[in-house]
């Protein structure tokens, strides 16, 4: 390769070099040394990486058999600016279909399929679907705008936000997305950015919550002949903000069929049976309902595993053998799969998608302390906002 005398001289100001090597057609590297770094890896890959910026290589740092390694790459070309319209254009698409998929679940656009629909039932419905829509946003905004501020704090090349829209479901949404144009610099670096959203998400998701069951009421759990009912399901930061606002826990059975209540609900937190008709529980408020789907998505975000936010999380503490986890995460969603289908289908997205990971270009430089406080508390909220089973239905008579 040209200038590699030039480059080996520039690279010994970092590192000691015991071996050089020029990569293949196959290898992912244009040179790599081998050594021990002459320094902390932080400064020194900084250093590195401003002296090669000339020459458009990139410097990548590694741990190969017991050395330090260091790979040079080729500069990727200049990156072209993301069309702003095709976010503009998603988000207001997921607005309306938002709308539409509280107003058709929950409001009185269902009678469409049955009983003739009344003008003042319609505007009912679409106001609180719109209620719904703008709550809802407001968590989603946050937590992606988390991500991009994250991102371009550490000079990261970044999109706005790809919001997701799905018509005829419940929430209207898959959430949203931001893409990584380039690697994170560092593992630090990938930490900040991965945890930011759902910190953010939480800090708007958890007032609204809290906010929305203000709103509602606690009533009788009834299904009418014909009809059935959508109950959601229950995290324990879900349970615990229902008992902050109520004074009680809930939804509170009629009778516990003869079972421990510990046990009962054990049994009802991780498989949503028996459903609780004939006790108690929220009827919840378009706020209230924005807030639980804000933690619903915080938790599924927060999968250990691939791109995901809890996908960084664990690669910034364990790196690469974040992947033994692929096989243990991928079974229990398959097993949760029997009480809520939903979870196949994260079950398909994981077996496909979960063992690519962001690698940062300097895996040498590891969390500082705090941090690994940080990643720490964020596996810890994953546990607190997981829902076993985030929906349920029954009819009447079920």
């Amino acid at each position: 390769m040209e200038n590699s005398e030039q480059l080996t001289s520039i690279v010994s100001r970092v590192l000691k070099i015991d071996d050089m090597t020029t990569g293949n057609d196959e290898d992912r590297y244009l040179i790599r040394y081998r050594g021990t770094l002459l320094g902390d890896s932080l400064t020194l890959y900084d250093q590195l990486a401003n002296s090669l910026r000339p020459y458009k290589l990139t410097p990548m740092f590694r741990k190969q058999v017991g050395k330090d390694a260091i790979l040079l790459v080729q500069s990727p070309s200049e990156l072209k600016p993301s069309n702003g319209w095709i976010n503009l254009a998603l988000f207001i698409i997921t607005l309306f279909s938002m709308i539409f998929g509280y107003s058709f679940f929950y409001g009185d656009l269902s009678l469409l399929f049955g009983e003739k629909i009344t003008i003042t039932a319609l505007y009912d419905s679409l106001e609180s679907g719109v209620i719904f829509a703008i709550s809802m946003l407001a968590i989603l905004l946050a937590h992606e705008f988390g991500h991009y501020f994250a991102a371009r704090y550490h000079k990261t090349n970044v999109t706005l936000p790809y919001f997701i829209p799905l018509p005829l479901s419940p929430l209207g949404t898959m959430g949203a997305f931001i893409r990584l144009k380039e690697p994170p610099k560092n593992k630090r670096s990938l930490l900040d950015i991965g945890i930011t959203g759902p910190l953010a998400g939480l800090i708007v998701a958890i007032p609204i919550l809290i906010l929305g069951l203000s709103l509602s009421e606690v009533q009788v759990i009834d299904v009418q002949p014909g009809y059935s009912v959508i109950m959601e399901g229950n995290s324990m930061v879900y349970l615990l903000s229902k008992f902050v606002v109520f004074g009680q826990i809930l939804p509170e059975p009629s009778s516990y069929i003869g079972l421990n209540p510990i046990l009962y609900w054990v049994r009802y937190f991780f498989t949503g049976q028996p459903f609780p008709l004939g006790g108690l529980d929220v009827i919840i408020h378009p706020v209230a309902w924005a807030g639980w789907a804000g933690l619903l998505v915080t938790a599924l975000n927060l999968i250990p595993a691939g791109q995901l936010d809890g996908g960084h999380i664990i690669f910034t503490l364990v790196g690469k053998k974040a992947r033994l986890l692929w096989p243990i995460i991928l079974a229990a969603l398959i097993l949760l799969g029997f009480v809520w289908y939903g979870w196949w289908i994260w079950a398909a997205l994981i077996f496909l998608l979960g063992r690519m990971y962001a690698e940062p270009l300097d895996q040498i430089t590891e969390l500082d302390p705090n941090r690994r406080l940080l990643a720490m508390l964020g596996l810890a909220i994953f546990v607190l906002v997981f829902t076993p089973v985030p929906l349920m239905v029954s009819a009447a008579g079920a």
